[in-house]
């Protein structure tokens, strides 16, 4: 069985802290067609050059029936700029258009398959996945970017178009796993295509 979630399985329950201070699960975004919801942190470079990109791409499909959900599974043992009194201070300074909650726990990552950071899964109104890998080819220098994988999924599910490129690897430093080294991956975990 693969790390990560494959293509067309569903999308794993949560209960989680928001930097708003409320708790959210899955079922709250029950209206929308499209769910985004993606592995990030504060720290890592990669995260931090793409994330006006990935601003970009939720304000450009702001009219359509989809909700952006971060998620920050980091352990603050392993870079203390990534608890949640950070990620608060984070979307303070940055007013970033999405949901960004803890997982404090690590179970959520777990559950997802988490690879990096930053990781995007993009699931239908069925919550099936149907799409997962990187945003952007070089997140962490965008300007030099040429293909925007999460801005295509998007766009060809809009137009009810099938999903061209259904999956691509993640690109970013991995996930900080609690009790782990900082360049820790789980075994299993490999390359999605």
């Amino acid at each position: 069985m693969s790390f990560t979630l494959s293509i067309g399985e569903k999308a794993p329950d949560f209960q989680l802290k928001g930097t708003d201070g409320k708790m959210y699960s899955l079922s709250e975004f029950s209206d929308r067609e499209v769910l985004v919801i993606f592995f990030t942190c504060n720290h890592c470079p990669y995260v931090i050059h793409s994330n006006e990109l990935t601003r970009e791409t939720v304000e450009k499909f702001a009219t359509e029936s989809i909700e952006f959900i971060g998620i920050n599974a980091n352990s603050a043992n392993t870079n203390e700029a990534d608890s949640y009194d950070h990620m608060v201070e984070n979307m303070k300074e940055n007013n970033f258009p999405w949901l960004y909650l803890r997982d404090e726990t690590q179970k959520v990552a777990e559950a997802y398959g988490a690879l990096r950071t930053p990781h995007f899964f993009v699931f239908d109104k069925d919550r099936q996945l149907i799409y997962t890998g990187r945003a952007v080819d070089n997140p962490r220098n965008p300007d030099q970017a040429t293909q925007f994988d999460l801005d295509r999924a998007l766009s060809e599910k809009f137009a009810d178009e099938p999903i061209s490129v259904p999956q691509t690897n993640p690109l970013g430093c991995n996930v900080k796993w609690e009790g782990k080294a900082a360049d820790w991956m789980p075994p299993e975990a490999c390359d999605l295509v």
